[in-house]
């Protein structure tokens, strides 16, 4: 209709620290009730402590029953996110929900199996197609589900949708995980939904700085780099490493990474350009690299190194970008973060949840520590490590 405005989205987050499973979670959604005044959530996502998860199907049925969503998924974590904390060494619950008018939620639901052949088949039972399913939370199981092959089939679309989100932690081998789809709790495979026509902005930190030159792959097979620039990839490497600094050279003593650009159009690549990706091998009689992503001859990489100092960095300027592609103010966001980070890494606890609340000025926050985390660089989706990825919505 002439003149019609639509109706603006509402987010709300609660958290609790009761050790019962059904005390936090009724204390949990009374928060997330009173921020809604009424409203009914369009999806509704659960983090909870593996200590909770021990009476999962009741919690999940609490929080059902108590928010009435259209549609809920989550996940174990053995770390909740909640507004500025991060609830590391205790039992929690933390809860998101989203109230998103004129979006079309549809639930994703995949498992894996094995084939005759030894092949890993995804068995889809979603009720979108996958390459339509965009914007799209996901949550998995890391023991049953290849979620690296499910993004590569997604990237394959003409548009790959945009997808994020983590793997569950807190468990210690198959089946001990806990995923949350609507009232059912299942131990494997992979969960989420499609938030069709949400206004959602990705945002990717992969927590490096980069070291030497940018340099054109020249000859590659796979993940198997042959040359750099026209000379051998060692030689290139060892180059790189002669010019270092002090500091970047002990940086680089602690793990030495490759950063490929994934999308080459653009004059110019800054740190979210680049796809971070381990180094596990290399052959100086061969003079070759063996990275862990496919490379084509024509991809430019550098080399990047991580600590605590250039995660900050990087995390600043991922959220200062993501603050200009908004154009306003951040109602809610979901922060999936590596296991690795938090005080591992930082020293001191809340880093990342305090970065992003600050940075986006006090958004409905949740989210968990995983075990891998999904998100876009360069139009395409990856499953990365030592990474924080955000889901960002505007009101």
């Amino acid at each position: 209709m002439s003149g019609a405005t639509r109706a603006s989205s509402s987010f709300a987050a609660g958290v609790s620290t009761e050790t019962d499973p059904l005390d936090a979670a009724r204390d949990a959604v009374e928060q997330v009730r009173a921020q809604l005044e009424g409203r009914a959530p369009t999806v509704v996502v659960v983090f909870a402590t593996p200590d909770l998860c021990d009476e999962a199907a009741g919690l999940a049925e609490e929080i059902q029953l108590g928010l009435g969503p259209q549609h809920m998924i989550g996940a174990m974590t053995e770390t909740p996110l909640a507004g500025d904390r991060e609830l590391e060494d205790e039992g929690a619950l933390s809860l998101w929900a989203a109230h998103l008018p004129g979006v079309t939620p549809a639930p994703l639901r995949l498992l894996a199996t094995q084939e005759d052949d030894n092949r890993i088949a995804i068995v889809d039972h979603s009720e979108i197609p996958l390459h339509e399913a965009s914007p799209a939370l996901l949550v998995a199981d890391p023991f049953s589900f290849p979620v690296d092959g499910l993004l590569a089939q997604m990237n394959r679309a003409e548009t790959p949708p945009t997808v994020v989100g983590g793997l569950a932690s807190g468990g210690h081998g198959p089946g001990e995980h806990v995923l949350f789809s609507d009232g059912a709790v299942v131990r494997e495979g992979a969960v989420g939904v499609a938030l069709v026509g949400a206004d959602m902005t990705p945002v990717v930190s992969q927590g490096c700085a980069p070291i030497g030159p940018e340099m054109v792959v020249t000859d590659a097979d796979g993940s198997l780099i042959h040359e750099l620039a026209g000379a051998p990839a060692t030689e290139k490497l060892d180059a790189v490493i002669a010019g270092l600094t002090d500091r970047e050279r002990s940086l680089a003593q602690g793990g030495l990474l490759a950063g490929v650009v994934i999308d080459e159009n653009q004059p110019d690549y800054e740190r979210g350009d680049f796809l971070i990706r381990g180094i596990h091998g290399a052959d100086p009689s061969q003079g070759t690299l063996v990275i862990g992503e496919q490379v084509r001859v024509g991809q430019t990489l550098r080399f990047h190194v991580r600590d605590a100092t250039s995660a900050t960095e990087d995390l600043n300027e991922a959220l200062s970008r993501a603050r200009g592609r908004l154009g306003g103010p951040a109602a809610g966001a979901l922060v999936f973060t590596c296991n690795g980070r938090g005080t591992r890494m930082f020293g001191a606890p809340d880093h990342d949840a305090a970065a992003v609340s600050e940075s986006l000025s006090g958004p409905a926050l949740a989210g968990m520590f995983c075990n891998g985390e999904i998100g876009p660089v360069g139009g395409r989706n990856f499953l990365h490590g030592f990474t924080a990825t955000m889901a960002v919505f505007r009101s």
